[in-house]
């Protein structure tokens, strides 16, 4: 099955280089190998990817194949150079003739002191995709600013709308800015892939790939003229809609149209709101929001979530139960489709892993990788040996510390 997968995946026969740290960059990559891309991690003689050494157990990230690495490097292969050698960047070079895809996340102006920058690489292979991830992007006044996630989560005014008035600025609960800066260089390079004459440079700024995710709320301020301000759990397009207290659990509730908005107040027994006059249009029920949560919530309270849940959900009244992550994965709409792959036999990690795949389907078949995430170096002597060095001469380089 994962030779049929592989062999039909849409970015087949794509070879792409990542020379990316952490996450945004190894998050895209990861996207291109579960697409089919051949996907060769070129990391750090002797200490690679700082995602090796983190993640929620300390054992393997002493090992070096800490969680966070294990998260987005399946189906990778591992060729340590070091780039700060002639001989590295001849390596380099000689990979970048036979590849189609070169990804880093340095901060600019680094792989132009490498003598790797696009244009030096680019005469190497006038076909090259190659991808710059960086916080800020390649010029203006912040490019030379170090960015990780949560700086971009406050720069981009993520943090200032997120949480309500008395918890904003909070940080969204997971690295919100580096995925999605992953995924805008995944879509980019797909793109470019597609083009003819192939051959592009791409400057993915992940606080800009942050901010076209933003199109409401920027397009409320740009064109509205209205200053976006945290909401805690409540949709500000609309009420009711948000999120409502249970018996026993949190629920959230998006009766955004009016024909829902009346199916709800019937279904709870309180067809007197629709009458009221401060709940008559969307802009009333909008103004009024707190009070009528108030009484919707008088009877939510009395029955579980799931069921409310269930049975608002029969009514075209979109809701669900507040879940936590181990709930949700657990739960057959998740289970069911696929979406998580177990690695039996992963290098340094002694026991079986389970990781997610990516949220698509192609003809009803979810990509995935064939092979779990490797230990440093693993394909090393692999690689070089078709780009045509001979054992000896890759003997020597490791023993000097090249590779």
């Amino acid at each position: 099955m994962a030779t049929d997968r592989a062999a039909s995946a849409p970015l087949a026969g794509v070879r792409v280089l990542d020379l990316t740290n952490v996450l945004a960059g190894p998050f895209a990559c990861h996207q291109l190998a579960h697409l089919g891309a051949e996907v060769i991690k070129v990391e750090a003689v002797g200490r690679g990817d700082l995602a090796r050494n983190l993640g929620a157990d300390p054992a393997l990230s002493a090992r070096g194949m800490g969680i966070s690495f294990l998260a987005q490097n399946a189906g990778k292969k591992s060729l340590t150079l070091n780039l700060k050698d002639p001989r590295g960047t001849e390596a380099l070079r000689r990979l970048v003739a036979t590849a189609d895809v070169l990804v880093e996340n340095f901060r600019p102006g680094v792989m132009d002191r490498l003598g790797l920058g696009y244009e030096a690489l680019r005469a190497v292979n006038p076909r090259l995709v190659y991808c710059a991830i960086s916080g800020f992007g390649q010029d203006g006044p912040w490019a030379g600013r170090p960015a990780y996630d949560q700086i971009v989560q406050g720069a981009s005014g993520v943090m200032s709308i997120t949480g309500d008035a008395d918890s904003a600025p909070l940080r969204v609960g997971y690295p919100l800015a580096d995925t999605v800066g992953g995924l805008t260089a995944a879509m980019a390079i797909s793109a470019a892939l597609n083009a003819t004459p192939r051959g592009a440079f791409i400057d993915v700024s992940m606080l800009e790939a942050v901010l076209a995710t933003m199109g409401w709320v920027v397009s409320n301020h740009l064109i509205g003229g209205v200053e976006p301000l945290p909401q805690g759990n409540e949709n500000p397009t609309s009420a009711p809609s948000g999120t409502f207290q249970c018996a026993d659990a949190p629920i959230n509730i998006a009766a955004n149209k009016d024909e829902q908005w009346e199916a709800l107040a019937r279904h709870l027994g309180r067809e007197d709101l629709l009458a009221a006059p401060d709940f008559a249009t969307r802009e009333d029920r909008k103004r009024n929001r707190l009070r009528l949560k108030a009484e919707l919530e008088t009877v939510l309270t009395t029955r579980a979530a799931r069921d409310w849940a269930r049975e608002l959900n029969a009514l075209g009244v979109p809701a669900g139960a507040v879940m936590s992550v181990p709930e949700i994965l657990a739960h057959p709409q998740v289970a069911g489709r696929d979406f998580l792959a177990r690695f039996d036999d992963t290098p340094g990690v002694g026991r079986p892993i389970d990781l997610v795949r990516v949220g698509a389907m192609f003809d009803g078949v979810r990509p995935s990788v064939g092979t779990p995430p490797p230990a440093l170096g693993a394909d090393t002597r692999d690689i070089l040996s078709g780009l045509g060095y001979s054992p000896e001469e890759i003997g020597e380089m490791q023993a000097e510390g090249v590779t």
